[in-house]
């Protein structure tokens, strides 16, 4: 795996790689790798020849409170995942390289519709933060595809309708959620978390599983369940943000008529906040 730190060597090892016909992958990151990622990377080696990732911290989706600062930086282990994974080329520039203007008079690339509510709401500016790198990223290394988790199911959503209304001749890719044993999805920020709240954290999991059964048995009094659940997750120690039941092509907020539903949850134990979703389809009535 080569590591490169500029646009122009970017463009070099892709451009190379395109002219021995390769079909090439993109998996961007920022860092901090664990299994999940890994699991991208290695199903991108398995739909193309070669494999780009990025590691690239973004100022632009971190809010004034949040953990910019502090979100772990470690390269030399990212890079050794990223090997085992089949990663062929890593680019990791600095925040000079991507924003040579500065950020503050950065073009911003604003999504509509599927950004609003849930984390955007929670997060004022994040997904115009990621919207913004992921299409500097895309033109900078121009993928044939690109593969994200469903972990971040909002993310996903922004990026699918970025490309489509933006026109990118890229195919996305969503993962299914890499879990730990006990159900907790694997997160960056997982690291964070004491003993005690990590024994907590699968709580969100368990009540969306619970969710999902509850509406497929027939349930469709989406306010009771969620009062339901964020009851039980307040009562381990887990303070609410959101849990919603959405329609999980557009996510507008689900009617007993939508088939296809997602549940999304955030919730924070002490500073740290966990998202996680669970999609699920209806049977359709005869």
């Amino acid at each position: 795996m080569n590591t490169v730190k500029s646009v122009r060597e970017l463009r070099a090892a892709v451009s190379q790689a395109r002219a021995e016909g390769k079909q090439i992958a993109f998996v961007p990151t920022m860092g901090n790798l664990h299994a999940g990622h890994a699991a991208l990377v290695e199903k991108a080696a398995q739909r193309a020849d070669f494999v780009v990732a990025s590691i690239f911290v973004n100022p632009l989706q971190f809010g004034p409170n949040e953990d910019l600062d502090s979100y772990p930086r470690t390269l030399l282990a990212d890079q050794e995942k990223l090997v085992q994974a089949g990663c062929h080329l890593l680019f990791t520039p600095d925040v000079a390289e991507m924003y040579p203007h500065g950020t503050d008079g950065q073009t911003r690339v604003s999504v509509a519709g599927v950004s609003e509510g849930l984390c955007g709401a929670s997060r004022p500016g994040h997904f115009e933060g990621v919207a913004t790198v992921v299409s500097k990223l895309f033109n900078m290394v121009q993928p044939d595809l690109a593969i994200f988790g469903q972990k971040d199911f909002q993310q996903l959503a922004v990026i699918r309708t970025l490309v489509r209304d933006l026109n990118m001749p890229i195919q996305i890719i969503g993962e299914p959620t890499v879990r730990a044993e006990d159900g907790l999805a694997l997160s960056s920020r997982n690291g964070y978390l004491s003993a005690e709240q990590r024994d907590a954290a699968p709580l969100l999991y368990r009540t969306l599983k619970e969710m999902a059964n509850a509406i497929k048995a027939g349930e469709r009094d989406y306010a009771k369940l969620i009062t339901a659940a964020q009851a039980q997750h307040s009562a381990a120690g887990l303070r609410p943000d959101y849990l919603e039941v959405r329609e999980a092509n557009g996510l507008r907020p689900a009617t007993a008529d939508d088939r296809h539903l997602v549940i999304l949850v955030a919730a924070f134990t002490g500073n740290t906040r966990l998202i996680d979703n669970l999609a699920f389809e209806l049977d359709t009535p005869t």
